[in-house]
């Protein structure tokens, strides 16, 4: 019987400290082209401070509110209602950088596809939850998941954003195979996928330019390699140590986006490897107290709910700080908690806050056999063919 506790210690900590971790870099980076732009030095990091203060107070009301409200079919269908008129009111506003990604009101930007992240996460919990048991069947519960996914991917795709879309693909992958969907399943969806994406990097040009740059970027570091060449010319500076704080000198109008996207590239510079390693031990310390808030849970819709929040942001920082290390293609993604940006944070810390929320009510232990069920169910279903509809991961439990 799930209990009332204190939310995880080591979850909140790691949140507030990576949310104000964040607006101290923002001030960091942003200082010399604020004052550039607008002519004072704190324009950005003023910003940035009032959307974590928001942000905050978003957190600990969802830490208040029982996360079983969000198992409400009004609820989760409402918001991917929203989200999908949201992610097409995009293309009524003038394009940014050459893509329709904002919603743009008097002082205030909203980037909808940073909503799609939780909302789908939602609607994955919720409907698996509700066919557990029947995991394994193909048009009446794999298909609904794959179908949804797909068409707020395909919004995405279109903005143009393809890294949003394909990070909406590892939470539907993450979150069906931990309920119970069959490899098979799995595969005969994603070799399509991955012939739709490998389309849109070679026939799309300005992303078949990326893939080459990102092959050779000191092949033109003053024209499509200037941004990678400026990021991994930040982190090679920063050495060991690093040259202290507000001390970079790439965010002096050499690296594009050193405030947002490529924040962690002055986190290198001017805290060196001692802090860059220290940033992804503390998403990784995230990711170990995410994981273990989905395995306490206290239900099913609990436990794939803070899978696939964890698995959202955690995937994101990876994913940022590939590309400032130039380990993947240049793609303009935010580092979660740290990037400078409201429509990023909010969503984030809210995330956070339902994270916590779970924690709140965890049942205490978790069963052994839920990890030894997930690390040999693909070797099992290789062996021998399901004679079941949709077994279920330890659905005593779970049940």
């Amino acid at each position: 019987m799930a209990r009332k506790l204190y939310p995880d210690k080591w979850l909140f900590a790691a949140t507030v400290g990576l949310a104000l971790f964040g607006v101290v870099m923002v001030y960091s980076a942003s200082a010399v082209m604020a004052q550039r732009e607008n002519g004072n030095e704190l324009y950005y990091v003023l910003k940035q401070g009032i959307w974590t203060g928001i942000g905050f107070v978003v957190m600990l009301a969802a830490m208040q509110v029982d996360y079983k409200h969000l198992k409400n079919r009004r609820v989760v269908y409402g918001l991917l209602a929203v989200t999908t008129v949201m992610l097409l009111a995009v293309f009524a506003f003038p394009a940014t950088n050459g893509a329709h990604r904002w919603i743009k009101l008097p002082k205030l930007s909203i980037q909808p596809s940073e909503l799609t992240k939780p909302a789908l996460v939602i609607f994955l919990a919720y409907f698996l939850e509700r066919r557990a048991g029947e995991e394994g069947q193909f048009w009446t519960t794999f298909m609904p998941c794959a179908i949804v996914t797909c068409a707020l991917a395909g919004l995405i795709v279109i903005e143009p954003d393809l890294g949003t879309a394909m990070m909406l693909g590892v939470i539907f992958v993450v979150v069906v195979y931990t309920a119970g969907a069959r490899l098979k399943h799995l595969a005969m969806v994603a070799v399509p996928a991955l012939l739709v994406v490998a389309g849109l990097l070679i026939f799309v040009p300005f992303r078949i330019r990326r893939l080459i740059t990102f092959l050779d970027p000191w092949a033109d570091p003053q024209g499509s390699g200037f941004q990678v060449v400026q990021s991994l010319i930040a982190v090679g500076s920063g050495g060991p140590n690093g040259l202290g704080f507000a001390q970079g000198k790439q965010k002096m109008l050499f690296l594009p986006f050193a405030h947002s996207d490529f924040i962690y590239a002055v986190v290198g510079e001017e805290l060196g490897l001692v802090g860059a390693l220290a940033v992804i031990a503390v998403f990784a310390l995230f990711l170990w107290r995410g994981i273990r808030t989905s395995l306490l849970a206290p239900d099913r819709f609990g436990m794939l709910l803070a899978l696939g929040l964890v698995t959202a942001i955690v995937t994101q920082a990876l994913f940022n700080i590939s590309v400032v290390l130039s380990l993947v293609p240049t793609k303009g993604i935010p580092l979660p908690f740290i990037s400078y940006g409201g429509s990023s944070l909010m969503p984030t810390l809210a995330a956070a806050g339902i994270l916590l929320n779970i924690s709140q009510q965890a049942s205490g232990s978790f069963d052994s056999g839920v990890l030894r069920s997930l690390m040999t169910r693909a070797g099992r279903e290789l062996k021998q063919p399901r004679v079941a509809t949709g077994r279920r991961i330890a659905s005593s439990r779970f049940g």
